[in-house]
């Protein structure tokens, strides 16, 4: 009996989990299909963001500007995106270990920015050069977090703290899919012109001008589109995780149910046998 009694605990126990995991997974649901409206309408705009600097960035003197100009890159600035929270499956530890692989592989110092409470929670026990960071940023990233992000990363790489900065994010791709990623932000890319057809654009005022007034705005966009991108990737890395517990939540409680039912009939067969041989006992005596 006591046997019995335990199985219909953990049977009770494992209920309660499955409810608790599907409801969290209906709610990464729904926040997950706001997020993704967001991450498709910012997308086209950081993508045309990115190509007009780009292009910029190839006239003559571009170079003379700090957040263009290549220079002998002493020290490493990755700035990795997180969650808060974690529930989310692999997502979290993904873009942690990427990250690691990279400080590891990293040839000279390295800094780090961080975005998400379980970043932080992990590196801070770790030996590395902690030098922002971020926590609670909510299921829908402000654009005055990625402005303020943004120039943080700015006035670190133009005082010569570093001489490179990288975003280490997911980039979200589906409700089942999502790609952890390295980009660099700074300095500026330049796209490649090899086998493409180049467009002699004219620019007024001079194509220098145009790119030093939209550099800040080229970087606060592209903040802003990878904390998007990180945060549908981890709503819907969570709605998976709670839909596949869910799921094995229903398997244990079939299983635990068969062997239930093996056990109270185990012991029903128990107690008629020992009726049974109670009666031929009384019988015998009389």
């Amino acid at each position: 009996m006591s046997n019995i009694r335990e199985i219909k605990r953990r049977i009770r126990a494992i209920s309660n989990i499955q409810h608790v995991t599907g409801a969290m997974k209906m709610v990464a649901a729904s926040r997950l299909r706001r997020a993704q409206s967001r991450v498709w309408a910012a997308r086209p705009y950081a993508q045309k963001t990115a190509e007009v600097a780009g292009r910029l960035a190839l006239s003559p003197n571009a170079q003379t500007l700090p957040l263009v100009a290549s220079r002998e890159v002493k020290k490493t600035a990755y700035v990795l995106i997180v969650g808060d929270k974690g529930l989310a499956g692999a997502y979290n530890a993904n873009l942690i270990h990427l990250t690691e692989d990279r400080l590891v592989k990293e040839g000279q110092p390295a800094g780090l920015v961080v975005v998400g409470r379980k970043g932080l929670q992990y590196f801070r026990r770790r030996s590395v050069e902690i030098l922002k960071y971020y926590v609670d940023i909510g299921d829908e990233p402000d654009l005055s977090l990625a402005r303020e992000l943004a120039r943080q990363l700015m006035d670190i790489f133009l005082s010569g703290q570093v001489d490179e900065v990288n975003l280490i994010y997911a980039r979200f791709i589906s409700a089942l899919r999502n790609i952890p990623q390295v980009e660099r932000l700074l300095p500026i890319e330049t796209p490649s012109v090899e086998g493409t057809e180049t467009i002699d654009y004219i620019y007024e005022p001079e194509p220098v001008g145009v790119l030093e007034a939209i550099l800040p705005r080229y970087c606060e966009v592209k903040v802003y589109q990878a904390l998007l991108e990180a945060k549908a990737s981890e709503l819907s890395a969570r709605m998976v995780a709670m839909e596949s517990a869910t799921k094995n939540s229903a398997e244990m409680i079939e299983q635990l149910t068969l062997s239930f039912n093996k056990a109270r009939q185990a012991a029903i067969t128990t107690e008629l046998l020992e009726v049974a041989t109670g009666a031929e006992a009384l019988k015998a005596q009389g």
